[in-house]
């Protein structure tokens, strides 16, 4: 089994969407898949369950439910009935009673599970900001915390038998990020090619190197056999340029000079080294179309761009907009896998 987190602190580039449709087309290629959501904004969760499921799932009647004047209809049974969210996984550290209880992850599809996420998981980010320096001491009850998210994803991979686990993080460098992707075997990152995102590169590189230089040299030793612990390896896989939607203030002589400057920005603060070929795009994973057209589609129909149907409203160019999604995506997942086998080769 091995772990990638989808991340850059660079909010709006397609990530999730990117972590949504890859579990989805990975699952079909016969990789079991557990998708973890680690956003507390908890968008991952929202694209995979349906506004019943999340009911059952958050425990409250969603605002449509209730403007309504009669009682809301459930259905009879849903995936999440009786699921727990990460959020309840480490309330019991956050309230001091205990460590992480333990979360069944949720069956998506044969082959597909979510670890599902919760805006209530906020609330763990002091906690964790506080453990983290504790930990420099040897601190037991600061490394469990530290170290909950991964010994949470690595019961439920275990449980479900994955081979991969996607986890979705938000775009900051802040305490919850840190820990997820600690937990983390590779990182991929989405980019889009504008300033931001390459601002986003100089800023993610140099602070993923530290947190993997601290957790390495000063906690893990400390760390008892007794406390599963990550190795916070955050292997650089490569980036996944997100293309945007070309508009007439936004010429793509622009577009092309940000995108020119990603191989030197990601060799030089991402990978660490001094300089770097403008010209080596080796870590360059694929650039993905703008499939804007295809969203409210696929959230009307609760599927992925590339499995909808003519009965969804995929009519005439549109059927062929979402064969092109379709193998694009199917294209990028098997890279993907290729270079996820090199990294656990490297990383055993």
């Amino acid at each position: 089994m091995i772990s990638v987190a989808l991340f850059n602190n660079k909010g709006g580039v397609g990530k999730t969407t990117l972590a949504y449709h890859l579990a989805h087309m990975l699952q079909r290629q016969g990789v079991r898949v557990l998708a973890v959501d680690l956003d507390p904004q908890s968008n991952l969760t929202a694209a995979i369950l349906d506004e019943q499921e999340l009911e059952a799932l958050w425990g409250e009647d969603s605002e449509l439910a209730a403007q309504e004047s009669r009682p809301a209809q459930r259905m009879l049974f849903t995936r999440t009935d009786g699921q727990f969210t990460i959020a309840e996984a480490v309330r019991p550290i956050l309230e001091g009673t205990g460590d992480i209880a333990h979360v069944t992850p949720v069956a998506v599809t044969e082959g597909l599970w979510l670890l599902p996420g919760n805006l209530e998981l906020s609330k763990f980010e002091d906690k964790l900001s506080a453990a983290w320096l504790n930990s420099y001491a040897g601190d037991q009850a600061a490394i469990r915390t530290t170290t909950a998210f991964y010994r949470i994803i690595m019961q439920a991979a275990q449980a479900v038998e994955a081979d991969l686990v996607l986890i979705d993080v938000g775009p900051n460098l802040g305490a919850i990020n840190r820990a997820a992707l600690l937990a983390a075997d590779t990182v991929l990152m989405p980019l889009a090619a504008d300033l931001f995102s390459l601002k986003g590169l100089l800023n993610l590189g140099p602070t993923l190197r530290d947190w993997r230089r601290t957790w390495q040299g000063l906690v893990r030793p400390q760390i008892p056999s007794t406390i599963p612990a990550p190795s916070a390896s955050m292997k650089p896989l490569g980036y996944v340029i997100m293309q945007p939607e070309m508009r007439l203030d936004r010429p793509v002589r622009a577009y092309e000079r940000w995108l020119a400057r990603i191989p030197w920005v990601y060799g030089t603060a991402v990978l660490g080294h001094s300089s770097w070929p403008t010209e080596d795009r080796s870590y360059e994973i694929a650039t993905m179309r703008n499939y804007r057209s295809l969203m409210p589609l696929a959230h009307d129909a609760r599927k992925p761009m590339f499995d909808l149907k003519a009965a969804d409203g995929a009519l005439g160019s549109t059927q062929k907009y979402v064969q092109t999604c379709y193998q694009e995506f199917r294209v990028l997942a098997e890279e993907i896998m290729a270079r996820l086998e090199a990294a656990q080769a490297d990383l055993s």
